[in-house]
């Protein structure tokens, strides 16, 4: 048996058992999903839906300890958890926060990118993490990973441009993002309807009104971009769909895949500006 060669697979798209010579998938209309190209290189990253999580967390978690390292001198470590390991503005500048001042100062439009993995402070990245870690599983299990990678990073960018444009000079954290998924699921809600999407639907719009009333009420937080993270959610949710009206494609793959390579080179080209301007300024 173990010489034999596999008469049948799980189709890389759908997750379905078919023939191995079928082509396309008879379930999901994927074409050669035997092709060890599609298999080995663009989906596989996207199956272990709880790894992705797990991933974005650990990144943001990566990129707030180097904020701190870079700016030992101004990082703050008061008893008062508002302050406590809040990096300086220099390094998360450098890093790439997002605003006025670093796009039509220093042209770094690719912090809409890189910003929405950069905290100001302890309690800044732990409540946005743990409102990640809530809302994206269920984003996960009715969206798929790859269209999840793609609101977060869309949704996040556009809530970032809509900061812009309502003139903030200096933002960053994952919540934009975040809001992004949190307008997906109302829009899940609300098109799917029934008992479950009413249900998601009413959790979900609470949550809204929470972050909004928390918005007004504690000063420094950046409403433009959470309205924008939210807005885009709903429209990136609505243009892609979610797995019960269309399965995931290798054109959703394919539009994650891009948001992730260009992430990771915006977060990349960041920290390595970081170090070469801090070495610079160091030499006498």
């Amino acid at each position: 048996m173990g010489n034999q060669e596999r008469s049948s697979i799980l189709c890389p798209n759908c997750r379905r058992l078919i023939s191995i010579d079928e082509s396309p998938c008879p379930q999901c209309g994927l074409r050669n999903p035997g092709s060890r190209w599609r298999n080995n290189f663009l989906t596989k990253g996207f199956r272990d839906g709880d790894q992705l999580i797990r991933n974005i967390i650990y990144l943001n978690v990566a990129m707030f300890i180097l904020s701190v390292v870079l700016s030992p001198s101004s990082t703050r470590f008061s008893m008062n958890p508002l302050d406590f390991l809040s990096p300086g503005d220099r390094s998360l500048l450098l890093l790439g926060a997002t605003g006025r001042i670093p796009i039509d100062k220093f042209h770094r439009w690719w912090t809409l990118l890189s910003a929405n993995y950069l905290h100001a402070g302890i309690l800044h990245i732990l409540f946005n993490m743990v409102a990640f870690y809530q809302i994206a599983p269920l984003i996960l299990q009715e969206y798929g990973g790859s269209r999840m990678i793609s609101i977060f990073t869309l949704s996040g960018v556009g809530g970032y441009v809509a900061s812009y444009f309502a003139g903030v000079s200096f933002t960053l954290g994952a919540s934009a993002a975040v809001c992004g998924l949190i307008g997906a699921a109302l829009y899940y809600g609300k098109s799917r309807g029934g008992y479950f999407g009413q249900m998601v639907y009413r959790q979900v719009s609470g949550w809204v009104l929470g972050i909004f009333i928390f918005g007004f009420l504690i000063p420094g937080i950046n409403n433009w971009a959470h309205g924008g993270g939210l807005i885009g959610g709903i429209l990136t949710a609505s243009l892609m769909g979610y797995k019960e009206r269309s399965p995931e494609k290798f054109l959703d793959k394919g539009v994650a895949s891009i948001c992730i390579l260009a992430t990771l080179g915006a977060l990349f080209w960041g920290v390595c500006s970081s170090f070469l301007i801090l070495a610079y300024s160091s030499v006498p």
